[in-house]
């Protein structure tokens, strides 16, 4: 499967000179699966506070417009975050788009920094605790939305699960990248699966790219940067079955399927 991530402003001018970019990119490698950064294409509305339900009404329709065009990507699958309202609720929602079945929700964020530049808990309501497996055409993927990266007791469940692919939106400054990245290891390497990350980026530096594609066994296979903010790799999910028998994931794994079995954690989205 040939994936492909990326790091993208938000900005108007910059945003169309990227956009168009990484539709070329897309177009020219065959994308199969498009990751974009966490709302993608639109302001950070949880950079000030208070809440504004102005700035969110706003956001969210711009968001609603910028997501018509994601078949410009003519990739298969494109999965990102958004900002929508469920129930009165304002949520940071993930979704996954196809040709087939158009736009579809997956699980909202839960985990919710609230600290100076990054207001989450002011500017949404806590999303889904379960963090379920997805199935998207012939793969298997788990959403950890950026901060949700550090939810380490994730993946022993995703090993558990037989998921292939941790997709991870982010909106991280690039004096962290490091730190993210190793995260990103960690996530690849306890849950057997390839982790997969886009990130925001922007000219202050409050967002700051560093997308990556790391194998099962932890290998980096490629990271943006601002000299190549746009990266596609094909990858073997094979790799991910083979990993979820293999050394540190058998040690846990056995225990926690027996536990899940009883429950339905799946969700079908192939159309």
């Amino acid at each position: 499967m040939r994936v492909t991530v990326c790091e993208l402003p938000h900005e108007t001018n910059a945003l169309a000179d990227a956009w168009a970019a990484l539709t070329e990119h897309t177009v020219v490698h065959a994308s199969q699966l498009v990751l974009l950064p966490e709302f993608a294409m639109v302001d950070p509305v949880w950079e000030p506070r208070p809440f504004d339900i102005a700035r969110w009404n706003a956001v969210e329709a711009l968001s609603a417009m910028q997501l018509r065009r994601l078949p410009e990507l003519r990739a298969e699958f494109v999965v990102g975050t958004r900002p929508v309202r469920v129930k009165g609720r304002c949520v940071n929602q993930g979704y996954v788009w196809s040709a087939a079945t158009g736009l579809r929700r997956l699980r909202s964020k839960y985990f919710l920094p609230e600290e100076p530049g990054s207001w989450e808990a002011t500017w949404f309501h806590r999303g889904d605790p379960v963090f379920p497996v997805y199935y998207a055409g012939p793969l298997s993927f788990g959403l950890n939305i950026c901060t949700e990266l550090w939810a380490l007791e994730t993946y022993a469940d995703y090993a558990a699960l037989g998921v292939e692919l941790v997709l991870s939106p982010r909106a991280t400054a690039s004096a962290t990248t490091a730190r993210w990245l190793a995260a990103g290891v960690v996530a690849a390497v306890r849950s057997g699966a390839f982790s997969l990350s886009s990130n925001r980026v922007d000219a202050s530096g409050a967002c700051g790219g560093g997308g990556w594609i790391i194998d099962p066994a932890g290998e980096v296979l490629a990271v943006t940067s601002a000299a190549e903010p746009v990266v596609t790799r094909a990858i073997d999910l094979t790799q991910a079955a083979q990993a979820r028998h293999s050394y540190p994931r058998y040690v846990f794994s056995r225990s926690r399927a027996g536990a899940l079995r009883s429950g339905d954690r799946g969700t079908s989205l192939a159309g």
